[in-house]
């Protein structure tokens, strides 16, 4: 049976399995080395073999699974190389598909939904999915009216399934931590826990897909496309073509990786300035390139087609300005006014002293790619920071762990880490000064250009944090 496994101890039964292989996997790879194999050989195939039982796992039970695992799949570029090969091919496919719902359950969902003669709505309707998502599955069909259009079926029990998935894989989050070193996987479940319920709303997923549709309808780089139809656990929108981003990360050319890039960045910023909305769920798998940009050929001939608003963070007057702030403060070398404005919207606690310097510096990704008019995201780069947050015996990995993330924050934090885990995957070229000066709000257009100034030297950072530390345990 292919549809979601509804009994609760099924799915926890298939969940269990996680650990247990874990552990067994881990006797195996301890008899290779006895038998005589190498250290280095064992590593890479237990991990190996891990990917492929983690997500063969995750893709049969889809739901909350399929969910964690498209949320991972970003943050991939953070492996070590010798690490993110044995995950790559997995994680990748999770972002496309899933095993389908067979044709019969897809037959008697649309008749419960959409009526009887649900076929009327159609000139033709593919019985085959052409794509899966996290709760439901998608189906190419031509409208009545001529139109080509993409199919959205919710899996049934979706809903259940979901929430079973992620209590569960809260439980079970220590085996998937190893899979990208400095993500806390359990923040991660929580927050995709609280998002269950407007995911499943195809009526406010509607909602939010006009929306995004009304306001780019004509725009040169950005294309959403329009909701033709919303029922109960269906929804219907235009089909869209185009090269897959995951494509574009495996095999585009230099050309399409900066513009494609480029067109996210944008994205990410003008979206919530000009709808007021969010767009919480950018894998590679809910965006596409389009041949048919404003510009004259070449890298300006491509537009972002931009899928999936299930799951939105709703902003009204765009994103909030201190984050603007906090990045222009950051880049004039204002550790004292960029601590304080943290304090003041609760990223550092009231009782929690810290050094001032250190702050500015462990936010130093953050800044960095703004400091300069094209920034190149690249996997090494990525694999350096999240070497630097996750590595106990770093002083930023102890200064991360007391700073504080405000709710309201959580979603945006989310979406921006996974936006730059794709830019990295794409390993882009882009000119994001130029797309938060535009965009985004507190970022003043006369930031100082340049290299970043004023940074310490790693000792000095250390020192810095090392005494931020002393100060925190006087001062509670």
């Amino acid at each position: 049976m292919s549809e979601l496994p509804r009994k609760a101890v099924t799915r926890t039964a298939k969940l269990a399995t996680l650990p247990l292989g874990f552990a067994g996997r881990a006797t195996w790879g301890l008899g290779r080395r006895i038998g005589g194999a190498s250290a280095e050989l064992v590593g890479r195939e237990v991990q190996q073999r891990t990917a492929e039982q983690l997500f063969k796992v995750l893709g049969e039970l889809k739901g909350g699974a399929v969910k964690v695992g498209q949320a991972l799949s970003v943050f991939e570029s953070a492996l070590p190389e010798e690490l993110a090969g044995p995950y790559r091919a997995a994680l990748t496919r999770l972002q496309e598909a899933a095993p389908p719902m067979p044709v019969s359950t897809v037959r008697g969902l649309l008749a419960e939904r959409l009526g009887e003669d649900w076929r009327k709505l159609f000139r033709s309707f593919d019985e085959e999915p052409a794509a899966a998502a996290s709760i439901g599955q998608v189906h190419r069909a031509v409208w009545h009216d001529g139109r080509s259009v993409a199919v959205k079926v919710q899996y049934p029990g979706a809903g259940r399934a979901l929430l079973g998935d992620l209590a569960q894989l809260g439980v079970v989050a220590r085996v998937l931590g190893p899979v990208v070193p400095g993500i806390d996987i359990k923040p991660l479940v929580a927050e995709l826990r609280e998002r269950v319920a407007e995911e499943l709303d195809y009526a406010l997923e509607a909602q939010a897909q006009r929306t995004h549709a009304e306001e780019f309808a004509g725009d040169p780089d950005v294309f959403v496309p329009p909701v033709v139809h919303q029922g109960p656990e269906v929804l219907v929108t235009e089909w869209v073509d185009g090269v897959p981003l995951a494509e574009v990360i495996a095999s585009g050319s230099p050309e399409q990786r900066d513009r494609a890039g480029q067109l996210l960045a944008h994205f990410l910023f003008c979206g919530p300035a000009r709808t007021g909305l969010l767009h919480a769920d950018p894998h590679p798998g809910n965006f596409r390139l389009l041949p048919d940009g404003g510009g004259e050929g070449g890298e300006e001939g491509w537009r972002l087609a931009v899928l999936d608003f299930g799951t939105v963070d709703r902003l009204p007057g765009g994103l909030p300005p201190i984050i603007g702030r906090s990045l222009r403060l950051g880049l004039a070398d204002a550790a004292a006014e960029v601590h304080g404005s943290l304090r003041e919207v609760g990223f550092i606690g009231e009782k929690t002293q810290l050094d001032e310097r250190a702050v500015l510096e462990f936010l130093r990704p953050m800044i960095e790619p703004a400091a300069v008019e094209e920034f190149g995201f690249t996997r090494e780069w990525l694999r350096g920071q999240a070497a630097r947050i996750a590595d106990p015996r770093s002083p930023a990995h102890h200064l991360g762990r007391k700073l504080n993330l405000p709710p309201d924050y959580l979603l945006i934090h989310r979406v921006s880490l996974s936006t730059i885990g794709v830019l990295c995957q794409l390993g882009a070229r882009v000119r994001l000064r130029e797309e938060l000066e535009n965009w985004l709000p507190g970022f003043a257009a006369d930031c100082p250009e340049g290299e970043l100034p004023g940074f310490w030297t790693e000792e000095e950072t250390e020192e810095a944090e090392e005494e931020g530390e002393a100060a925190e345990t006087g001062g509670g």
